[in-house]
């Protein structure tokens, strides 16, 4: 289906014009006109009307709208699928430019974790708010695999095995060992755990996955030899701060990294069961895109995260 520009009645000038797909760009990104409204900073209305008018020109429909859901036609998505990587040159092209600056100025948008953004993230970039007035950092927490390029992140940070191999990668932290973790007053009430197969009788504190909606399997390994526990239980959760706090309350057993739960391990709060069955996932990195011509903002931010804090950064040890 061509793509055929209508002119309207009052002619628009190109960055208007820029503007009316990018607006189009974050509805489709986020399947919601609510949310790219907050993401781009306008009214729902004015985003909606901005919509309106590029189809209104192209003389096709790109988004079909219900009252609960948005999704793209088949106009929308190769619209989608031609014009995002060419956006993302002329930004890089305006970056290298703007990298001419000595300033370390602009927007970073960082997308991370929840608890890595609390223990690791933040803790290495607070500083450079001070030191660099002119620097935005817009941290976003997501537990889904985002799509850095289509969702206009700067930076994604995850576990190295979850960068995908053209991107630009920095470690951030040393592998990460995991642990299962159970209140004293839960363990003794159930018993200590000694096999994959005893975790399947114990009330396990589970995580639900953003990407797939499924309950997440532990990932243990014993000898080097990895296995999986398909573990349930009474609460479910979507990220790990809830998850720590139930069992704290002794609602059961988490498997969570050690950095998280160490300090309420050596307080006597939680006790570590199964150590010779938990693994280390490989550590934290902080990636890019290899498309993109890296700003002095962007490296300013790459190299804050590529130092580990002196102090209290466990992951980082």
């Amino acid at each position: 289906m061509a793509l055929v520009y209508r002119p309207a009645a009052e002619e628009l000038t190109m960055l208007d014009y820029i503007n009316d797909i990018t607006n189009f760009l974050a509805v489709a990104s986020e399947r919601s006109f609510t949310r790219a409204a907050a993401k781009r900073g306008v009214s729902q209305s004015a985003l909606s009307h901005s919509v309106r008018s590029l189809e209104s020109r192209l003389g096709v429909r790109l988004l079909t709208r219900t009252t609960r859901s948005v999704a793209m036609t088949e106009a929308g998505e190769r619209l989608m699928r031609s014009i995002t990587p060419r956006l993302a040159e002329i930004e890089a092209e305006l970056a290298a430019v703007s990298e001419m600056s000595e300033k370390v100025a602009g927007t970073i948008r960082i997308t991370a974790i929840d608890h890595v953004v609390d223990g690791v993230v933040w803790p290495r970039l607070e500083g450079l708010l001070h030191r660099y007035p002119e620097l935005k950092i817009e941290i976003g927490s997501e537990y889904r695999l985002v799509d850095i390029v289509a969702d206009r992140y700067d930076i994604g940070i995850r576990w190295g095995d979850q960068v995908e191999k053209d991107m630009v990668a920095v470690r951030m932290t040393a592998d990460q060992p995991m642990a299962i973790v159970g209140s004293p007053s839960y363990l003794a009430e159930h018993g200590v755990p000694r096999t994959p197969q005893d975790l399947l009788r114990h009330n396990c504190i589970t995580l639900r996955l953003a990407s797939s909606g499924g309950l997440y399997a532990w990932e243990l390994a014993h000898e080097g030899r990895p296995t999986e526990a398909k573990v349930t239980g009474q609460a479910i959760f979507t990220s790990v701060f809830p998850m720590l706090k139930a069992a704290l309350s002794g609602h059961g057993l988490a498997f969570l990294t050690k950095d998280l739960v160490l300090p309420h391990v050596r307080a006597g709060r939680l006790k570590q069961v199964m150590a010779e069955w938990c693994p280390s996932f490989p550590g934290l990195h902080a990636y890019y895109t290899s498309r993109r011509h890296p700003t002095r903002a962007l490296t300013t931010v790459i190299d804050a995260l590529r130092e580990p804090v002196a102090d209290g950064d466990v992951a980082a040890q």
